[in-house]
């Protein structure tokens, strides 16, 4: 998944209602490649709060400034993190004035829920 979408909200390489189940299809090496990006963006501590705080906001968003204080870091640690999140394609950043404001894409939660998700015999028939 990379920081860009299309115009239905969904990240690029995801087919429409059509993403393979990790656990019950084999991964080719392109979609390989691309959800590993995307699970080690989460795999660090710092990410996955940020990923959090961004996604339980209520209005949808959140500004840079309410982030760094929950965090004993510098701000440019948490901007390079915050770039990381972007690329992996999580979230959006928009810049208003001197502030940068985030909000989850969730085509993208969406779709890593559906590359986990298992299918059951119920869904099956």
């Amino acid at each position: 998944m990379s920081n860009q979408q299309s115009a239905d909200g969904a990240a690029p390489g995801a087919v429409a209602g059509c993403c393979p189940a990790l656990l019950t299809t084999p991964l080719g090496q392109e979609e390989a490649v691309e959800l590993a990006r995307v699970f080690k963006a989460l795999g660090d501590p710092v990410r996955l709060r940020l990923l959090s705080m961004i996604a339980s906001r209520d209005g949808g968003e959140v500004c840079v400034c309410d982030l760094t204080p929950a965090f004993d870091l510098a701000q440019p640690t948490i901007s390079h993190h915050l770039k990381l999140l972007r690329e992996a394609g999580l979230i959006a950043a928009e810049r208003r004035g001197t502030w940068v404001y985030y909000r989850l894409l969730p085509a993208a939660t969406d779709r890593l829920a559906a590359v986990l998700t298992r299918r059951t015999a119920a869904a099956e028939a």
